[in-house]
C-alpha cells in the first residue's frame, strides 16, 4: 500500500478534499488560455495524484464542465460532454500510469492525450455536426494552445504534489 493510502484512509477525508478540488477548479476555469481552454485540469490531475486516479477522474471531468460552463459551451454541450469525459478518463489514465510508473512518464502521456488524443477525438465529431470550426481546421486551430494548457496544467499539478509529499513524511 502506497504512503498516499495510507494517510488518507477515510472516505469521507477523500471527499472533502474532492470538493475542495473542485472548487479550486472552478478557480482556474476562469483563467482562461483560449476560448474554453483554462488551467481547470490542475486540480484533476492532483487529485489523480494526492486520493486516486477516481477521483482525478471525478476532479477532471466536473473542472471541464465548470470552465465549458464559464464560457459559454463555445464549441456546443454535445462537444463539451465529449471533453468531460475525455478530462476524466484522461486523468484517470495519468493517475494510473503515474503509480506504475513515474512522474515524468505520466505526465507526457497526459500531456499527449489531452492535448493531441482529444483533438484528435474531437475533429470528426466538429465535422458531423457541420461546426464552422471543424475537422483539419479545428485540429490546427486547438493542438497548440490545449497542448500548451495540458502541459502547465499536468506540471504545475506534479510539483504541487511532489512538495505536498515531502512535506507529509
Amino acid at each position: 500500500m502506497n504512503s498516499r493510502n495510507v494517510k488518507l484512509r477515510s472516505t469521507t477525508t477523500k471527499l472533502v478534499y474532492t470538493g475542495m478540488l473542485i472548487a479550486i477548479s472552478f478557480v482556474g476555469s476562469l483563467i482562461k488560455i483560449q476560448g474554453s481552454i483554462a488551467l481547470d485540469s490542475m486540480p484533476g490531475f492532483f487529485a489523480a495524484l494526492f486520493l486516486g486516479p477516481v477521483y482525478g477522474a471525478l476532479v477532471a471531468g466536473l473542472g471541464h464542465i465548470l470552465t465549458a460552463a464559464t464560457s459559454g459551451f463555445l464549441l456546443t454541450v454535445p462537444i463539451h460532454i465529449v471533453i468531460t469525459l475525455e478530462m476524466a478518463v484522461f486523468a484517470y489514465i495519468f493517475g494510473v500510469v503515474y503509480e506504475k510508473s513515474n512522474g515524468i512518464i505520466a505526465s507526457i502521456v497526459g500531456i499527449l492525450l489531452n492535448g493531441i488524443g482529444s483533438v484528435l477525438i474531437l475533429a470528426p465529431i466538429t465535422t458531423w455536426l457541420q461546426l464552422p470550426l471543424n475537422g483539419k481546421a479545428f485540429i490546427m486551430a486547438m493542438v497548440v494552445p490545449l497542448s500548451l494548457a495540458s502541459a502547465v496544467n499536468i506540471i504545475l499539478a506534479c510539483i504541487i504534489y511532489k512538495i505536498i509529499e515531502k512535506r507529509a513524511r
